[in-house]
């Protein structure tokens, strides 16, 4: 570092400027070299680390790939054993219900369900890095699902109104397009296969190409939101279980509005036994998880109250026969074992590729978020990029068993943390007690009410619901945020799940824009006895540098900006440069005119104007008070500057030099240096001037660079005024003198 240091302390004595004066030192940095290699070098370097084949890069690559060979080796049998079987077995219990219950809710039959579950717990443990993650079957990406589902279905002339049984239909259409036959239940988990394996292609690809940053532009608001507004489509989508009434199958925008609309018309149907059942459950159920909630650092397990409902209410149904006497609305059959594994519907894909693309950002979008929460949290690493890969694969080899997209759900994972889960071991132990079902105890649920699993699906909605409590708070916080969760909630709800989140991503990115074109910008005023410079609209107490004004932008500057930064600019110094140019032009024009007119030689020869005329001319031209003479502008927030904002930086100072006012630029990173450099900025530098005193590393430094600089001019203009001053009838004196002489 290079610096040189005078003293003015001297010339500053006898300042009337109320403000403490230091030595003066102008901070010159060299730049370090950069090596940047030949692009082609780099390629070539990059392909031949990938394709090099040694033992020791497979094994690296191996591990990278499957993250539990770094850690099965190292398992902690008797630390961690334990708790993983208990949290498993508890996670596997409450797995159990909400399989059904979702699958109810994705328009599928009630297998398949356990089947997405049971085999995505297991292709997860191989390529997860989170320890705690519970992926499987999630209420919003189950929607999502019943209503791609839904609307295929209805596009292939499937009757889904709900009011004819779902066993064998088959319209005429598909005899006429030679369409294979298929029932509702067949087409529907064909078409949900090759969505979900549309979905792990995405994401895999995501992987591939390291996309994860996509993630970054879900914000925690919007996510928030769309999870609230998809809570409600939800919601409304169970009560017709609740009530035991058949209504009409709708879909696209305003479905909320219309199904709720349906309801209210057909509620003289209600089946008065699933309504008492639905209230009863409600009874139970809500109580119980509210102490669970309330009580779950003191209960080392809680009570799986769903599971407990679930088999009373199977009993109950079972033997008072609530199908045959009240026609209430069962499960019906559920089969044991597995089905063989079949690959997706190729036809579909096309027809699919948009509907999958939303349902693949959101899904791994939660797996990573929960993935980082909780290795936060526990203190080990995630990486992002790894978990996409890892909910790729749980989509794409679940699609070939007859499973439905998935990702990591938060009460289930919120469940295996605080019930002792320490590794994946625990979603092994899920997937033997859904195996255990799935081998067995499926046909028993056959009598089990649709309407008990409405409920468990509402009540798993709890925490969703109650973010509309937390938005005062976020009011007062954010109010952009605030307005970013009310938009993707109404979107999400009244329009669909993918256009409102289309919706709220755009709204999002708008408000980002939004604040970066019309950021805070202010003049900053010093901080009493100190060298730090702040607001001075916001802090008291703060003293301004006379005739310096500093102007602080709080963004980059950019094209989008670029006409915000000049009006602010000329709004706060109260300065406008061009028009100031203006009127001193009017002013010298007709000042040159007043004096050709002067008959006096002896002033015309010595150019000497009255000191009345410096400010106001014979015809009345008032020259402007500027009132500064140096402009400071802080760029400490500024990240980049394109080429527009560099334009806008070389126009100013152009304006402002030519009303006569100097312009700094202070606490330029480097990147902005360089981009002055290239611009290039220190063009504006006159002859014999040095770039370096255009720009300064802090405020303080240009404040007194500016300041010294003034001071100096004063001092030149007294010497060159001293040295033109004199005395007009002294010198008509002394030529009579000279003449009297001769």
């Amino acid at each position: 570092m290079k610096s040189g240091e005078e003293d003015f302390s001297e010339e500053y004595s006898d300042s009337p400027v109320p403000f403490q004066w230091f030595p003066y030192t102008q901070v010159r940095l060299e730049e370090q070299e950069q090596s940047k290699p030949a692009t082609k070098e780099l390629i070539a370097q990059k392909v031949k680390e990938t394709c090099t084949c040694t033992p020791k890069t497979i094994t690296n690559f191996l591990f990278k790939l499957f993250p539990v060979l770094e850690w099965v080796p190292r398992y902690k049998i008797k630390e961690q054993l334990l708790g993983d079987i208990v949290s498993g077995l508890i996670v596997g219990i409450v797995t159990i219900p909400q399989s059904i219950a979702y699958a109810l809710l994705a328009n599928l039959d009630p297998i398949y369900g356990l089947y997405t579950n049971f085999f995505c717990c297991l292709t997860y443990i191989p390529f997860a890095t989170s320890r705690h993650n519970c992926v499987g079957t999630y209420g919003v990406l189950c929607l999502m699902i019943g209503e791609v589902v839904n609307k295929h279905m209805l596009i292939a002339g499937y009757n889904t109104n709900g009011m004819t049984d779902s066993d064998l239909f088959l319209n005429s259409s598909l005899a006429a397009n030679k369409t294979d036959f298929c029932d509702k239940s067949c087409f529907a988990i064909k078409v949900a296969t090759s969505l979900t394996f549309l979905v792990g292609v995405y994401q895999i690809l995501f992987w591939i190409f390291q996309l994860g940053f996509i993630a970054v532009y879900l914000s925690e608001p919007l996510l928030s939101g769309f999870v609230t507004g998809c809570s409600l489509t939800i919601l409304t989508s169970q009560m017709k279980y609740l009530f035991g009434v058949k209504l009409p199958s709708r879909n696209g925008a305003g479905v909320l509005v219309l199904t709720w609309i349906d309801l209210f018309t057909y509620i003289q149907n209600t089946n008065l036994c699933d309504l008492i059942t639905s209230i009863v459950a409600f009874a139970t159920i809500i109580p119980i998880k509210e102490i669970n909630d309330r009580f779950k650092k003191k209960m080392k397990v809680p009570f799986p109250v769903e599971f407990v409902v679930i088999v009373v209410a199977t009993l109950i149904s079972y033997y008072f026969n609530f199908k045959g006497k009240y026609k209430s609305s069962v499960c019906g059959t559920i089969p044991t074992g597995f089905l063989p594994p079949k690959a997706p519907d190729v036809s579909l894909i096309p027809s699919l590729a948009s509907d999958a693309l939303p349902i693949a950002i959101i899904g791994f979008a939660m797996n990573v978020s929960l993935a980082e929460i909780f290795g936060k949290k526990h203190g080990y690493p995630v990486r992002a990029n790894q978990e996409m890969l890892a909910i790729g694969m749980c989509n794409f080899i679940p699609s070939f068993f007859h499973a439905f997209s998935c990702c990591a759900a938060l009460a289930k994972t919120l469940l295996r943390e605080s019930t002792g889960a320490k590794t994946q071991v625990t979603g092994v132990v899920t997937a033997l007690v859904l195996l255990l079902v799935l081998l067995a105890i499926a046909p028993l649920f056959y009598s089990l009410q649709n309407c008990i699993l409405g409920v468990i699906t509402i009540a798993s909605l709890r925490g969703a619901l109650r973010k509309f409590a937390d938005t005062p708070n976020m009011w007062r916080i954010s109010k952009i945020d605030t307005l970013i969760w009310w938009i993707s909630m109404l979107s999400s709800a009244l329009i669909s799940t993918e256009l409102g989140l289309l919706v709220a991503v755009c709204f999002s990115l708008l408000c980002v824009i939004f604040r970066t074109q019309r950021p805070r910008a202010t003049l900053l005023a010093k901080v009493n006895d100190t060298e730090i410079y702040e607001d001075q609209f916001t802090y008291k107490e703060l003293s301004d540098i006379p005739n310096v004004k500093i102007f602080r932008f709080d963004a980059s500057l950019y094209y989008a900006n670029k006409d915000y930064f000049k009006s602010t600019l000329y709004e706060k110094t109260e300065v406008n440069p061009v028009l100031v140019a203006a009127c001193q032009r009017k002013a010298r024009k007709a000042q040159e005119a007043a004096n050709a007119s002067t008959d006096c030689g002896l002033f015309s020869r010595f150019n000497v104007m009255k000191p009345s005329s410096r400010r106001q001319n014979s015809k009345g031209v008032a020259i402007p008070k500027i009132g500064m003479h140096s402009l400071i502008i802080d760029c400490g927030a500024m990240q980049f500057i394109d080429t527009v904002g560099l334009s806008m930086l070389k126009e100013t100072h152009h304006d402002f030099e030519e009303i006569g006012v100097e312009v700094f630029l202070a606490n330029c990173n480097p990147s902005v240096r360089r981009s002055l450099q290239e611009g290039p900025y220190f063009s504006q530098c006159g002859a014999g001037c040095d770039p370096e005193q255009l720009v300064f590393h802090s405020v303080h430094e240009a404040v007194q660079f500016a300041e010294r600089k003034y001071r100096k001019k004063q001092r030149e203009a007294e010497l060159i005024s001293a040295a033109f001053s004199f005395n007009p009838s002294q010198v008509i004196a002394e030529d009579r003198i000279e003449q009297t002489k001769f």
